[in-house]
C-alpha cells in the first residue's frame, strides 16, 4: 500500500470522526430516551399504562415500586440490600435519565429483578412517560 493511500484513509477516518464527535457529546435528555423507546416500540408511551407497570409485581416479589417508591419522587432505598437511591423521577433528579447507556444497563438489571427478562421497548415507553411527568 503506498503512503498516499494510507494518509488518504487516516485523514478520512479522522474527518468522519470529527463530523460524529457533536453526535457522541450530545447528552441524552428523559424526553430523548422517551423519544428513542417509543420509535423502538412503534407507538407512544402511555403515562397510565407505565404507572401501573412500575406499581405492579409481575408474578414476582418485587415491582419497580418495591425500591424506588411509589410516586418515585424522594430518595428510598433498595429493598435487599438497603442501599440509598436517589429520586427517580427526572423532574426532581436532574441526573435521571441523561446518560443512555446507563439508561439501557439499569433498565436490563432492574427489568430483570421484576420480569425474570428484559422490558420490551414499549414498557420502557411506558415507564419513561409516567416518570417524566411526576414532578
Amino acid at each position: 500500500m503506498s503512503l498516499n493511500k494510507i494518509s488518504f484513509t487516516k485523514v478520512a477516518a479522522l474527518a468522519i470522526s470529527a463530523l460524529m464527535l457533536p453526535l457522541v457529546a450530545l447528552a441524552a435528555t428523559p424526553q430523548s430516551e422517551l423519544l428513542r423507546w417509543q420509535q423502538a416500540a412503534g407507538q407512544p408511551g402511555d403515562a397510565d399504562r407505565g404507572q401501573v407497570f412500575f406499581g405492579r409485581r409481575h408474578n414476582g416479589e418485587w415491582s419497580c415500586a418495591s425500591c424506588h417508591g411509589q410516586p418515585p419522587t424522594q430518595d428510598s432505598k433498595h429493598a435487599s440490600t438497603g442501599k440509598k437511591i436517589s429520586a427517580l423521577a427526572p423532574g426532581l433528579n436532574a441526573e435521571r435519565f441523561t446518560d443512555s447507556a446507563k439508561v439501557d444497563k439499569w433498565f436490563k438489571r432492574n427489568c430483570k429483578d421484576v420480569l425474570s427478562r428484559e422490558c420490551t421497548a414499549l414498557e420502557k415507553a411506558d415507564v419513561l412517560a409516567y416518570l417524566i411527568g411526576l414532578k
